[in-house]
């Protein structure tokens, strides 16, 4: 899809893909027609790549805080059926080619669309499985190829005008917007595997995942149980070489490496101001807020989500992601937002800018970007068998409440460091003291109970909190990215989406029972 270029912007050397904010027009209808060829010649183009291909995701979380999914699309999800047609033999084309070619075919009626298998891939059973299509296929593209984004993606806030863009931008998203890379591991740490059968109940049926998958727009699905993979599944066309984005995972992503931070020395804690660290906070209401309040997204500062039409967030994403409003600069655009309704640490609010805050601390907290501090500090440590990228904005700083893009297996990898409290094959990553006050309440901060600071979860250190007595937490993101961890059996669940569905809380609380 074209030659990567750098170009030294802002804090740091930008990685692009055609160009920043303003999209080559060209390009974009280029990518989208070559998609829409015949089969023979996506598989020719698929072959011909001399790169692997990864790909991403977008926005606000979806779950609980109701504002959060005011006025956003949902699909009423059909049921159809997966294809239990499987082949079990090693794949001799590449996955993307393979896929290509089988999801033109289906889209144009030519032939039953099979899962394919891969075996060549960890230890101990089946490698992961592969569909072409899945729930209403045709509305998010199929028979376009998926394509990766119409003309006006660059301009909104990551979200395709139309539901037919969404699988193509979602694990395309570095190649439409600026990024960061982050290295992956020179020594990749492996999962080993051990199928299991899987079922769970739902509306009075007994349902397996070949249901859950029929029934919800999952692009990726793996489930772990410590450094077991119980199965993985992708849809869509997409595969494991993917770079699905992570939405509001990131923000979840943040929080670990303030805690890091805090463990450097480099942050001396939570209970600091964020302008400690930032002069350019300094006399701000987000300047005089506390380290902690704004991973609890309970600074009190106004910042209106989803009201008025996301007023707050598209200003947000104008001026500090894509530079083109009046505000220029990260801490400009952030400080705009500048009038307290309420003191620091008295209620919850989502507000994806204080993730935005806690980014910028970060950066002058280290010195250094937020990418290359979590190559150095986690991505390496934990084996990551992939690339990463992360959006940058206009001035070059991460975005750091959302657009984090990764392979599933590598977002698997993620989970299975925070459902070990931060602890990675014997060594301590995230501080263990930082884990536990991520993933509980205080006796002081009830407002954040499951319950309380949403109609059914609690909020963290931007993470989700699961109701009950026994401690579960998930990272969520817009549009069905997920990903819930149970430390007491090490089980995890990770999913990229492309659309939310609440069946996964039923799939999750029968694996727990399962497997827990």
């Amino acid at each position: 899809m074209g030659v990567r270029r750098e170009v030294t912007g802002g804090a740091k050397t930008l990685e692009f893909g055609p160009k920043p904010f303003k999209v080559c027009i060209r390009r974009l209808r280029d990518m989208n027609k070559r998609q829409r060829q015949p089969s023979l010649q996506l598989l020719h183009y698929a072959l011909d790549r001399k790169r692997p291909r990864h790909h991403s995701t977008v926005g606000c979380d979806p779950h609980e805080p109701e504002h959060c999914r005011q006025g956003r699309p949902h699909l009423g999800i059909i049921n159809a059926s997966i294809p239990d047609v499987q082949t079990s033999a090693p794949l001799l084309l590449s996955r993307r080619a393979a896929l290509a070619g089988l999801a033109v075919t289906a889209a144009f009626g030519s032939a039953v669309a099979e899962q394919v298998s891969d075996n060549t891939f960890g230890e101990n059973g089946a490698g992961p499985t592969f569909s072409p299509l899945g729930p209403n296929a045709e509305l998010y593209g199929a028979a376009e190829g998926y394509p990766v984004a119409d003309l006006s993606l660059a301009h909104q806030p990551g979200e395709p005008h139309q539901i037919k863009y969404r699988v193509g931008a979602y694990s395309h998203f570095d190649e439409i917007f600026p990024t960061h890379r982050i290295k992956r591991s020179a020594a990749p740490w492996m999962f080993k595997r051990s199928p299991a059968d899987i079922s769970y109940n739902f509306r009075g049926n007994r349902s397996s995942l070949a249901d859950y998958l029929s029934r919800n727009p999952v692009t990726g699905l793996l489930i772990a149980k410590d450094d077991q993979i119980l199965c993985e599944h992708y849809q869509y066309g997409r595969t494991d070489r993917d770079r699905l984005i992570s939405q509001s995972l990131a923000k979840s992503i943040t929080a670990m490496l303030i805690g890091i931070a805090i463990g450097d020395g480099a942050i001396k804690s939570v209970d600091d101001t964020a302008e400690t660290y930032v002069p350019g906070f300094k006399g701000t209401e987000y300047g005089k807020t506390p380290i902690r309040d704004l991973l609890h997204m309970s600074s009190g500062v106004e910042f209106r989500e989803t009201e008025d039409g996301q007023r707050d967030l598209d200003r947000l994403w104008i001026d500090m992601v894509a530079g083109l409003g009046p505000t220029k600069g990260t801490i400009d655009s952030v400080v705009q937002f500048n009038r307290r309704i309420a003191p620091p640490g008295t209620r919850y609010f989502y507000a994806s800018i204080e993730a935005d805050v806690l980014g910028v601390v970060l950066h002058y907290a280290v010195n250094q970007s937020a990418s290359d501090y979590l190559r150095e500090k986690l991505w390496q440590p934990i084996g990551a068998e992939a690339d990463a990228t992360w959006l940058v904005d206009a001035q070059g700083f991460e975005v750091a409440h959302g657009f984090f893009n990764t392979v599933l297996r590598d977002y698997a990898r993620l989970a299975r460091l925070l459902a070990h409290d931060g602890v990675w094959e014997g060594k301590q990553i995230i501080p263990a003291q930082y884990m536990i006050e991520a993933t509980t309440t205080r006796p002081s901060d009830t407002y954040l109970a499951p319950g309380k600071a949403t109609p059914r979860l609690g909020y963290g250190y931007l993470l989700w909190l699961l109701p009950g007595a026994r401690r579960q937490f998930a990272l969520l993101g817009a549009n069905g990215q997920c990903i819930c961890i149970d430390p007491r059996s090490k089980l995890i669940l990770v999913q990229t989406a492309v659309d939310y569905s609440e069946e996964v809380w039923q799939l999750w609380s029968a694996l727990v029972e399962q497997f827990g």
